[in-house]
């Protein structure tokens, strides 16, 4: 059944009104409607108020204050509020409370502390869900149904111990064949009995700071799979009750994190109605991190809006360093989400709280409870702007020629390599490309394995260390019949399970790229190799340098350093009707560009807007209908000027934060023109 959607972009965020008086509440709205907030997220830390004891609920407060912004006009976003547990539970039930990986337990207090595989939270939280929903399911105000909050963090208990030797069997069958998959001969740990499988912690298989090291990479890799996955049935079954009740209004929960490493959100996605994200990028976060995190969660949703959950309109209380935002800064942050598929603007907090941890955590109303702070002109000149753009810029989508792709087995399964070089970072290393692409206002998609590839003419998979058999055979595949591939060292080294494929590095992808790889050089942190491309430009390559040899491919790139010089580290093979590159050394950001522009100008492909010529503008766009909007984004502190390459002959203005400069954009200013085809 089609669920209604978003028809206007929701602008607000977490609000807690249980915490003011209620005399408060029309005072706080007041503010809301001038600032043109017009939606509220609610009770999402709120069970120890609905249920102060197992056998009593209390909806009192929560109807009140549901009933009052219904009335005044709000959309709500209303959570499940099971992401703390009150006092009393673990009092009563102490199984609810995790098991750490030194094996301690939890005691009340925090959140993030619940048990996926307690029968006591499972059965309290659906309660409290089923009550919930059948409350205010018909509540034509509640727009999206936001299931608990920031789901992570992974517990090590005996009665998750049980449930993932249950987990295990239905995966492999038999005791045979995991002892296959995890190579447990090594060390002699070969296993008889499905009780004997022991969960991963710090006095087992398992050591270091948790999830960092391990002795049997295969069995701590499906302990991430198995919590990832013991988690998300958590979330299935609350939105199982809520569709019961209400199976058209929107549900989601909010991913986090830079990405969060605890779950695979490719397999979340799949469960979700509208992608949810909360994004707080650091005082030094560089943009095209922000960038690739966005296209990351339009990815999730296969290409579909998404809902930026939070972000703050000031400060956060986490950082060591905590500037104010510049003026302009909030807005442009903010449209650079809705640039890459947001649907929504939403902060954490609408109110600052005035006690506990989060007490000097931004927000549009601060303690001074003053009208006129520069905080909410901000937030105002915002929700200004988005009252601006077209209800159907809610439709548009990207339309990238060009993928990139991430994956969370391999980001867990390069964490567990054991030797060649500490500093091999699968997330760092994928960033680094999408950098390159993004300097030279390259768009792409950011994908999972398991997505479609036959829709792009590039897919960029580095430091694929990780592929199963399948994925080899669906590259293979892509390449074949007509795609170009670009992959790296580090790639196709190992199975599902991780275990190295015999015959050559990089594996399945051997047939593909025309190449062996017989040793990768470690290379110290304060080293390099030179490298020179075909043409003569020069580069370098650092942390690794594969011993590439030829078997069908050309070289593009070879190294003119070190005992390996003159031989290949970059090379091309044609493969059936596609291409495959492979990188074999970690490139500086100028040699991925230089590598880049070579491949993409060699195909005859039109992938930048700006042919190429970097720019520190950020320039995006996001199509509807035969209608394209391009956001120019200046997320510095300097004014620059407009790209002398970016064609603008069919463009029309449409918004700016400074309508008298065309030429340029003011620093954290904004442009967005319109092109009808």
């Amino acid at each position: 059944m089609e669920k209604n959607q978003l028809t206007r972009i929701l602008y607000g965020g977490d609000y807690n009104p249980e915490q003011w008086p209620e005399e408060s509440w029309d005072d706080d709205i007041k503010i809301f409607k001038d600032t043109k907030i017009n939606s509220i997220t609610i009770n999402v830390f709120s069970w120890s108020l609905l249920q102060p004891c197992e056998e009593k609920y209390d909806f009192s407060k929560l109807d009140k204050i549901i009933e009052k912004f219904s009335k005044t006009g709000f959309k709500i976003v209303i959570a499940t509020a099971t992401a703390a547990m009150p006092a009393w539970m673990f009092k009563k039930y102490p199984d609810v409370g995790r098991v750490d990986y030194q094996g301690r337990r939890h005691t009340f207090g925090q959140r993030h502390n619940f048990c996926p595989s307690s029968p006591n939270y499972q059965r309290l939280a659906n309660q409290l869900v089923d009550h919930l929903a059948q409350r205010y399911a018909t509540n034509q105000a509640i727009t999206v149904w936001h299931i608990n909050n920031e789901y992570g963090g992974y517990c090590y208990c005996d009665l998750c111990q049980k449930e993932f030797r249950k987990w295990l069997q239905k995966k492999y069958h038999s005791v045979a064949e995991l002892n296959r998959a995890w190579n447990l001969t090594f060390w002699g740990h070969t296993i008889y009995d499905w009780e004997e499988v022991v969960v991963p912690n710090e006095l087992g298989d398992a050591f270091g700071p948790e999830n960092t090291d391990t002795a049997v990479s295969g069995l701590s890799i499906d302990y991430r799979r198995f919590q990832s996955d013991s988690l998300l049935q958590l979330f299935r079954n609350e939105k199982k009750i809520i569709e019961s009740y209400d199976n058209h209004v929107l549900i989601t929960t909010n991913f986090h994190g830079t990405p969060n490493p605890d779950l695979d959100y490719f397999k979340w996605a799949k469960f979700q109605d509208i992608i949810a994200y909360d994004s707080y990028p650091t005082y030094d976060t560089p943009a095209y991190k922000t960038a690739f995190l966005y296209d990351l969660m339009c990815g999730l949703g296969h290409g579909k809006p998404f809902m930026l959950m939070e972000s703050t309109p000031s400060q956060v209380n986490w950082q060591n360093y905590s500037p104010l935002k510049r003026p302009g800064q909030l807005q442009v942050q903010e449209l650079q989400a809705i640039a890459h598929g947001a649907n929504t603007v939403q902060f954490f907090q609408l109110k600052q709280s005035i006690g506990a941890q989060e007490k000097f955590h931004g927000a549009v109303i601060a303690h001074s409870e003053k009208t006129d702070t520069r905080v909410i002109q901000e937030v105002k000149r915002l929700g200004e702007t988005l009252e601006q753009l077209s209800p159907e810029l809610l439709q548009a989508k990207k339309q990238n020629k060009i993928a990139i792709v991430f994956d969370w087995s391999n980001l867990w399964a390069v964490n567990y390599v054991a030797g060649i070089s500490k500093d091999l970072d699968y997330l760092a290393t994928v960033l680094n490309y999408y950098h390159a692409l993004y300097d030279l206002h390259v768009a792409v998609d950011v994908i999972g394995t398991d997505d479609d590839f036959s829709q792009y003419q590039f897919v960029i998979a580095p430091m694929l260390y990780m592929v199963k058999a399948d994925l080899g055979e669906k590259i293979n595949a892509f390449v074949e019949n007509g795609g170009k591939l670009v992959t790296s060292f580090f790639s196709g080294l190992v199975n599902e399970t991780d275990n190295v494929y015999l015959g050559g590095y990089p594996g399945p992808l051997k047939k593909a790229t025309g190449i062996w790889v017989e040793e990768s050089d470690a290379i110290l942190p304060d080293k390099s190799v030179k490298i020179q491309f075909t043409d003569g430009q020069a580069t370098a390559g650092n942390l690794l340098c594969d011993l590439i040899h030829l078997e069908g491919a050309s070289p593009l790139a070879q190294y003119t350093s070190e005992f390996y010089q003159g031989t290949p580290a970059i090379t091309k093979n044609i493969f059936g009707k596609g291409i495959a590159y492979y990188v074999g050394s970690n490139l500086t950001n100028d040699g991925l560009k230089h590598l880049f522009k070579s491949i993409f100008q060699a195909a005859n492909c039109s992938l930048s807007v700006t042919n190429y010529q970097p720019s520190p503008l950020e320039i995006y766009s996001r199509n509807w209908n035969n209608t394209e909007y391009m956001f120019i984004l200046n997320l510095s502190d300097s004014a620059e000027k407009i790209p002398a390459d970016l064609n603008l002959q069919n463009y029309q203005p449409y918004f700016s934060s400074n309508p008298n400069n065309s030429n340029s954009v003011e620093a954290f200013g904004v442009k967005i023109l319109i092109s009808k085809n």
